[in-house]
């Protein structure tokens, strides 16, 4: 059972709007997230789903009885879909009907596609708005995340690329015309 999140109407037309979105393939659920979106937010009824995706609401009633798209319950019962379930929901439309797939491998490749997805929201958490992260590990092995200082973020944007100019020196008899080597380059 879930209890249903109280949303303005505002607030219910824009994720109707994000709905209408992903069904139309203009956005995805990264794009969600970075906007705001709570992806998991029950907020879809069985008839606002079926109208916004074109599925007939005995459809999505099949699917989850079949576990392919499984809603959340209101305490009365009503199924209640989020944005996740609509995207499922479009892709297994398409994998069954387009491509011809059967219900078994829709529900693996519905899987798949959400365990990648997962993955890719790890990166990109691992890695942060920068393309970086600083990382830890113990004694044991054990490898954790961990925040950089303010001052050493500051630190590190002010660096330049700095060369420092090493005496040529001799090596095995033959003079060498190297003169510089770079010790840190700035991104």
């Amino acid at each position: 059972m879930i209890t249903m999140a109280r949303i303005s109407p505002a607030q219910r037309r824009l994720y109707e709007m994000c709905a209408t979105a992903i069904v139309a393939k203009r956005a995805n659920l990264e794009g969600a997230v970075g906007v705001g979106f709570d992806i998991d937010l029950p907020v879809f009824s069985v008839g606002k789903v079926g109208q916004i995706a074109e599925i007939h609401p005995q459809t999505l009633r099949q699917y989850d009885r079949q576990g392919l798209v499984v809603p959340g319950r209101t305490e009365g019962g009503s199924r209640r879909y989020s944005l996740r379930d609509v995207d499922r929901l479009v892709q297994a439309q398409h994998l069954s009907q387009d491509e011809g797939i059967n219900l078994n491998g829709v529900m693996r490749i519905l899987e798949l596609e959400e365990e990648n997805r997962q993955l890719r929201y790890e990166v990109q958490e691992l890695t942060g708005v920068t393309g970086f992260s600083v990382f830890t590990a113990d004694m044991n092995g054990s490898i954790t995340q961990t925040s950089r200082s303010h001052r050493a973020r500051h630190w590190r944007g002010r660096l330049h690329a700095e060369v420092h100019a090493l005496p040529a020196g001799e090596i095995d008899g033959a003079r060498s015309q190297s003169k510089s080597m770079v010790l840190w380059r700035a991104r």
